[in-house]
């Protein structure tokens, strides 16, 4: 039996500790001690891609946002699913996971940051949001609206922070948003910035519809009347 091996340890700029882990063919990352990502469970972050793609793919030279790299799932999922022509943009804040992903993490799903379309912001994404323009804004920022990793990532999920990304996207786009729970709150905060928003429920790996359960939600800016 393999002895779980850790590749890595540092601390996020809130000073929590931050450890990179392999037990086997098995990749963990976790914030003070508590697992925040495994790749052994990535299916919900494919998914919420999909559901974004499901809703603007058509358009030609789409520009995506994808907060949170994450171990790259759910920027890969958008790669495939937005096409050849799509511009996708995606923001990290912490410097150690864009370091894991091109280095250890980098095979789990193939290398993702060296595709053309994809430009990296190293920082906050409310600063990519507020660029403004985008036709799909995907977040997997921290745990969702329950934040683990940093205590500011909680201004992100309030009413201001969900209007700053409801003003941000084109009409007919859409903003899918991770996380760990069910956050009935949040949803009502969708639809007080004008969205129509919905919670889904997505299996944590993905096809096998059993195990760990996520929820996405999504939030539609209208389109004018034609």
């Amino acid at each position: 039996m393999k002895r779980r091996e850790i590749l890595d340890e540092t601390t996020t700029p809130e000073g929590a500790h931050l450890e990179l882990a392999r037990d086997g063919d098995t990749y963990t990352i976790r914030v003070a001690r508590v697992l925040l990502m495994s790749s052994a469970t990535y299916g919900s972050e494919e998914k919420l891609a999909q559901i974004a793609a499901e809703a603007v793919a058509a358009r030609p030279g789409a520009q995506v946002l994808v907060g949170g790299l994450g171990m790259g799932f759910t920027l890969r999922a958008a790669l495939d699913r937005f096409g050849p022509t799509a511009q996708i943009t995606v923001a990290e804040l912490l410097p150690a996971i864009v370091r894991y992903n091109q280095g250890p993490l980098a095979h789990l799903a193939a290398a993702p940051l060296s595709d053309p379309r994809v430009r990296l912001v190293e920082g906050d994404v409310r600063g990519a949001i507020d660029l403004g323009g985008w036709d799909a804004i995907i977040l997997d920022v921290d745990n969702g609206p329950s934040p683990l990793t940093a205590a500011s990532n909680a201004s992100l999920y309030s009413d201001a922070g969900v209007g700053r990304i409801a003003a941000a996207l084109r009409p007919g786009g859409v903003v899918a948003v991770w996380s760990e729970s069910p956050d009935d709150a949040f949803l009502r905060r969708l639809i007080r910035a004008g969205l129509h928003a919905e919670a889904r429920t997505a299996f944590a790996r993905g096809d096998v519809k059993k195990g760990p359960r996520h929820t996405i939600f999504v939030g539609r800016r209208a389109s004018p009347r034609s």
